[in-house]
């Protein structure tokens, strides 16, 4: 095929599918906590780490992925420990990541404006040898605390109090979850971009959750969904000239609504498979004799209602 005979598609399909992993992977955790739009708050975050990166001329993904870090902790911190309002504080945080970041850039010598595009939208000819080591080594976190921490992250993510009953270091394990899609984010930059992984975090999980009926099966299928929109958006991105990152959350989006128009079909017909030999029958008949009942028998006739003129005693 054309498209692998190219190096740096090679790079862009392989992180690309290391992404549709583990975006899923983490998303399935942050929609269970109703926590859906951290990961675009972490993505503002990030920008100041990309900044970061062309400032000390090293690579982006790893100092955005240290302030990324730093900067999901501190979310994380004013969840549990904030006495003001914790959407100001949050918004600071959110804006000024996004400020440091275009300001960072413009002060270094090796970034520009354009540079940090690459970034914020997705770039597959940017993707280089040391940014693919970067995401298969940050991935591979990713999914050692997904996959080896499930239930206990599950536990957490659905009853916090239950979880805490049970032993469970809830305080710590709400951390590692922030941590783990800090890092995802610094994973992601590069194919889909700091304002669009969101998107892929979340929407493979909702459009999973239209028709699964289990933790398990959710997670598998989201990771299916998410790996199939990457590959698809990075191949029409290289034949079609368009930007990766919309292409991609495009696609997810796509399969999240035929998965909603199918969710009330495959609903009824889990129902009829579920229902007993001859139930159907049995339903049948008590719906014929009630409409026979309702034919055969008269109308009870209402109680007289007093007028106003009994309610008056002399």
């Amino acid at each position: 095929m054309e498209i692998l005979e190219t190096a740096f598609m090679q790079r862009a399909l392989l992180a690309a599918l290391l992404v549709g992993v583990t975006a899923p992977a983490i998303g399935i955790y942050l929609v269970q906590r109703r926590q859906a739009l951290m990961g675009d708050g972490i993505g503002h975050v990030a920008m100041t780490g990309v900044g970061l990166g062309f400032l000390l001329s090293t690579n982006p993904i790893w100092t955005a992925a240290l302030v990324s870090v730093a900067g999901a902790v501190i979310m994380e911190l004013i969840r549990i420990y904030g006495r003001t309002r914790g959407d100001i504080a949050l918004s600071m945080l959110f804006y000024g990541g996004m400020a440091g970041g275009v300001l960072l850039v413009n002060v270094s010598d090796t970034g520009s404006t354009g540079d940090l595009g690459s970034f914020l939208f997705g770039s597959l000819s940017t993707v280089s040898d040391a940014d693919l080591l970067a995401i298969t080594l940050l991935a591979f976190f990713v999914l050692l605390v997904c996959v080896g921490l499930r239930k206990q992250l599950f536990a957490v993510s659905q009853d916090e109090e239950f979880a805490r009953v049970t032993g469970l270091p809830v305080r710590a394990l709400n951390l590692l979850i922030a941590v783990t899609a800090a890092v995802t984010i610094s994973v992601a930059m590069r194919v889909v971009g700091l304002l669009l992984v969101s998107a892929l975090m979340v929407v493979p999980v909702a459009a999973a959750q239209q028709i699964s009926r289990s933790f398990r099966a959710t997670f598998a299928l989201a990771v299916g969904i998410g790996v199939a929109v990457t590959l698809a958006g990075t191949t029409t991105s290289y034949y079609q000239d368009v930007p990766p990152g919309a292409t991609i959350v495009l696609l997810a989006i796509g399969i999240f609504v035929v998965l909603a128009a199918l969710a009330g079909p495959l609903a009824r017909y889990r129902a009829r498979r579920a229902e007993p030999p001859g139930a159907g029958g049995a339903r049948a008949g008590a719906r014929a004799c009630t409409a026979a009942d309702s034919a055969t028998v008269p109308p009870a006739r209402a109680p007289r209602r007093e007028t106003e003129a009994d309610d008056v005693r002399i």
